[in-house]
């Protein structure tokens, strides 16, 4: 194992080493002559006109890099660190960086935006949430602006307008999610200029920050656009009655006969709910049907399940909160709220009944998709993030992604203790109290992670009301009372006097009995276990303050985060803490200075001169300072206090160093080593001192879940209580056991969601390339495709009659007349009779020729009314037509993949059979399109003075938990010509119709002979 470790750490080594040889000594060896550059967006131009001319981005890496240095020099006061360099070469080549909190990621990314900005195609900067995009955007701007380069940022509230302009600049700053809605409203624009990506690169080259949180933890989170659908709502709230009065059983023993007992069992781990036959019978007398699972009444057992599932499994304050009449969502792995964000298939219309809010109606999805497929769309991605490592297996298996451990600019000295854990989760938060008092008279900084808002308002509660820590005095006193329970004299039973009144004793009191207690033994361990108690209770009585920051108070987070290492500053946070921001020791006195020029009405933000103004002035550089105060305007006294602030944030910055840095809590391992570790790594900042400890109880969830019962039965024949934490080898490796065991489980869980995705992937690719070309492309382009589609509905419909192995008098041919009349009215004229004296080859050449005339016809009545209408026409009929066929499609792969998982019990590969079955639905939809196209081109009535028909607006957004879905379809020049033969198909790709027919017919000659 050792040297299986070592031999990746050399591998990272060895990559590492590169690029110091081949990216660090040149752009070092430019620095001073591009110093002595005046005019660098003149500089930045020439590689510009160099990559026009043939040089490659590769070759131009280290003028581009020694100019980006340059540009942050000059207008953010910043020097890129030599290991910077390296960061910013890994994201060129599109891997992911690795970088530890503190070491600059936001600068590092402007290394690989600028240099692959050259291209002139944008390049678009993905992070997690609004203000970081707008943060990163602005702060960063000035290096942009100073290299001659345009940067646009799209917000929530962007309007379309403005996502237009931000994605014609050099540099997109952007979410995530809106990026990727964007790509899907894209896809249902009805006209070009409704289009807000570029047109010719709209997925030219991303950088995701904070790569795991949106390609790892959100992974099974599909983006989906939905309209609303035709459900009733009223149902959801009888089935929450029904759900209150079905009764929970438990599965029997395992290895043990029998069955399940109650209405109904829980799988906590797959957050799945089973409804036993008893709970069948008492659900079906309820509702008062029969067959609860049978077809026609599935979607009454699919509602009741759901209903299920949100009484046990889904709670208030840890996996959604209501706020003013409404269920949010808050996001497992950051704690963030999540408006407008809904679970899916019909989950949330549970809690909300549950919760006796008002329903909002269902929707249907019109547009969705994963960002796994998503951001594999683009022609190169890169990804930085401070933890990586522990998910490169699955980054290399699903992006083909390396992760690349940049070293950090000073070694990590932070000290990080084993876990302590105790047998229950009263006991740890009993234990976590005590250690934020004894750091808060310290004076040293403490930040606590916890994983659910319920969580952090309950260890606020401990810290503010004496009351709920009382019960560990209590126990304290009476565990010290049993040890001294057969010692005998006056000392003894003063002592044993005031343990009878527990909280009344105070630390003046202990000390008049510290000479009693003996200095070793079980005695002095309980008596100091009291004293830590009675300790804590007297400043929790005092008062220990502290700064909560969960989903119900987000809207400060930025400026509680960046004072969180300020002296004797407790903050309780959830996972949401954790990223973007910069803990710095002492206080960060650069967002105090903001603040106080915003109530000078100064935004620093919005005027780069007076954000470089604050950085020249914290970091000491007066004289440049001053220069800019006296541009920007700024008073005196206003100068004199940020100095006041610097000062005071340096001062205690010493002191917070003395006292050793801040000091890291978690309450509770979370289901993935990465967020402990993101946790973690908010202390020891470039070098700082720093410490970190995790509690951890037989309560939690992941030991609860996952842990095993092997070792939860030897705590409890020992005896294990809550009065000492368990420090036990078996205990620690349980917890790394049920940590590897959940991601791997996690991981499965993406890899079958890809594999069912790719299905869908493919042909959302084939679809939404279709829809381009009919959206854009040349007006030639848009009448072969109409026409193609014409021609093979019409080859369709005549096979289905002119069978080659009957005689001609036994052909149908007035179902063929009546069937192709439906189509194409004109053909009502045909002889139709006259095809029973033609082979049946020779007969459906002829009705496409005749349905090509009647094209012909049909383009030159409507182009007589005004030229260019039949394009206009066939553009509009196309794209309604496939936007509502992918709609119903959408639904029906849904309907699909929800049961398809039961094939298994048949002996049946479940991906296969999806794969299989929405393939066959994807070729109908196919074949639909065409006919419906072709059936619209012939009947439509056209007014010319007709209004613009809008676009399509999505009537809600929902983002699904569920799992999206998966099917490759096989094409040709068309995407929407899927013949009857694929084979012929693809092998006959490009042709005119005719020469393909003459070609298949050589073929079957060949054949037969």
């Amino acid at each position: 194992m050792l040297a299986w470790i070592n031999k990746l750490l050399d591998n990272n080594e060895r990559k590492v080493a590169r690029y110091w040889k081949e990216v660090v000594a040149p752009v070092n060896a430019l620095e001073d002559e591009i110093s002595r550059i005046e005019n660098l967006a003149a500089e930045y131009a020439k590689l510009r006109e160099a990559y026009q001319n043939g040089s490659s981005l590769d070759e131009l890496l280290p003028r581009a890099f020694a100019l980006t240095r340059e540009a942050s020099k000059r207008f953010l006061g910043l020097r890129h660190y030599d290991v910077q360099l390296i960061g910013g070469a890994v994201l060129h080549e599109g891997k992911i960086a690795e970088m530890k909190t503190g070491e600059g990621k936001t600068l590092v990314a402007t290394l690989a935006v600028a240099l692959n900005a050259i291209a002139g195609k944008g390049v678009h900067l993905v992070t997690v949430n609004d203000y970081l995009a707008r943060r990163d955007a602005e702060w960063m701007g000035p290096i942009y602006k100073g290299l001659g380069l345009t940067i646009g940022v799209v917000q929530n509230h962007s309007s379309p307008e403005g996502r237009r302009q931000a994605y014609l600049c050099d540099v997109t700053y952007v979410t995530n999610s809106e990026l990727g809605f964007d790509y899907l409203r894209d896809n249902m624009a009805v006209a070009p200029e409704q289009l807000v990506l570029r047109h010719d690169t709209p997925l030219h080259y991303a950088i995701i920050d904070e790569v795991d949180s949106i390609l790892v933890d959100e992974a099974r989170t599909p983006l989906i656009i939905s309209g609303p659908a035709e459900k009733a709502t009223d149902m959801y709230y009888r089935m929450a009655e029904i759900a209150r009065k079905l009764e929970r059983g438990e599965k029997p023993p395992v290895g043990t006969k029998g069955e399940p007992t109650g209405d109904y069992t829980i799988e906590e781990k797959q957050k799945a709910v089973h409804l036993t036959l008893q709970g069948i019978a008492k659900a079906e007398k309820l509702l008062g049907v029969e067959g609860l699972f049978n077809t026609e009444h599935m979607e009454l057992a699919h509602m009741l399940t759901q209903a299920i599932r949100a009484k046990e499994l889904y709670f208030i304050d840890r996996e959604y909160i209501v706020q003013e009449g409404q269920v949010i969502i808050v996001d497992e792995f950051t704690g963030r709220l999540q408006p407008g964000r809904r679970f899916g298939e019909g989950l949330h219309q549970a809690i909300e009944a549950k919760e006796g809010v008002k329903i909002e109606r269902e929707n249907q999805t019109l547009a969705t998709v994963t960002y796994q497929n998503f951001f594999r769309l683009y022609e190169k991605t890169a990804g930085m993030t401070g933890t990586a490592k522990t998910e490169e297996k699955e980054f290399q298996e699903i992006y083909a992604m390396d992760v690349v451990s940049i070293p950090t600019n000073r070694p990590v000295i932070r000290q990080d203790a084993p876990d302590v854990v105790y047998r229950s989760e009263k006991g740890k938060f009993f234990a976590v109290v005590e250690e934020i008092a004894e750091k808060y008279q310290k004076g040293q900084p403490v930040l606590v992670g916890t994983i659910s808002v319920e969580k952090s308002e309950r260890l606020s509660a401990m810290l503010k009301e004496p009351r709920h820590f009382l019960p560990r005095l209590e126990a304290r006193a009476q565990l010290l009372a049993k040890a001294i329970e057969k010692q005998s004299g006056p000392e003894w039973d003063r002592l044993k006097k005031a343990l009878e009144r527990p909280g009344a004793l105070r630390d003046s009191e202990l000390e008049q009995h510290e000479s009693t207690i003996p200095p070793k033994g079980n005695i002095r361990v309980a008596w100091e276990y009291l004293k830590k108690a009675v300790h804590t209770l007297e400043l929790i009585r005092k008062g220990i303050p502290h700064q909560v920051l969960n989903a119900k108070y987000h809207e400060k987070e930025s400026e509680i985060v960046a004072q969180a290492g300020r002296s004797k500053t407790i903050t309780i946070s959830t996972n949401m803490a954790g990223r973007g921001t910069d803990i710095k020791l002492g206080g960060n006195a650069e967002y105090l200075a903001a603040d106080l020029l915003r109530k000078e009405g100064l935004e620093p933000r919005s005027e780069w001169r007076i954000e470089l103004f604050i950085k020249k002035l914290v970091q000491g550089d007066e004289e440049e300072a001053l220069k800019l105060a006296a541009e920007i305007g700024i008073r005196q006294s206003v100068i004199d206090e940020i100095r006041r602030l610097r000062d005071t944030c340096a001062a205690d910055e010493v002191r917070v160093k003395e006292l050793g840095g801040l000091h890291i809590i978690g309450t509770e391992r979370h289901e993935s080593r990465r967020i402990d570790n993101q946790l973690r790594g908010r202390s020891g900042r470039q070098g700082d001192p720093g410490s970190s400890r995790f509690y951890v109880s037989f309560d939690d969830d992941l030991m609860r879940l996952f842990a095993s019962e092997r070792i939860v039965g030897m705590l409890d024949r020992m005896g294990f209580d809550d009065s000492e934490p368990i420090e036990n080898q078996m205990v620690t490796r349980s917890i790394e056991r049920a940590q590897k065991r959940v991601e791997d489980r996690h991981f499965d869980t993406r890899k079958q969601l890809l594999r069912l995705d790719e299905v869908m992937a493919r042909q959302r690719e084939v679809v939404y390339a279709q829809r381009r070309n009919v959206l854009l492309g040349s007006d030639e382009v848009v009448r072969e495709g109409a026409l193609a589609m014409i021609e093979d509905t019409v080859d369709g419909v005549a096979a289905n009659y002119l069978n080659p192995q009957q005689h001609p008098d036994d052909w149908d041919i007035e179902g063929l007349r009546s069937s192709l009349v439906d189509y194409i009215p004109a053909l009502k004229d045909f002889d139709f009779e006259g095809l029973r004296k033609l082979k049946a080859e020779e007969g459906i050449e002829k009705l496409v020729e005749a349905a090509r005339s009647a094209y012909e016809a049909r383009e030159a009545e409507l182009n007589r009314q005004g030229p260019g209408l039949m394009r206009a026409v066939e553009r509009f009929v196309t794209l309604q037509v496939v936007d509502n066929a992918w709609k119903e499609h959408l639904h029906s792969m849904d309907v699909l993949k929800q049961g398809i998982f039961l094939r298994g019990y048949g002996q049946r590969d479940p991906f296969q059979e999806y794969k299989l079955e929405g393939t066959r639905f994807f070729n109908e939809m196919i074949g639909g399109i065409k006919s419906e196209v072709t059936k619209f081109l012939f009947r439509l009535q056209v007014e010319v003075n007709q209004q613009p028909v809008p676009a399509p607006v999505a009537q809600g957004v929902e983002y699904s938990g569920s799992e999206a879905g998966v099917a490759s379809a096989q094409g040709n020049r068309d995407p929407f010509t899927v013949r009857r033969q694929q084979k012929a198909a693809s092998a006959y790709s490009g042709l005119s119709r005719a020469e393909r027919r003459r070609l298949e017919r050589e073929e079957r000659k060949k054949s037969k002979g």
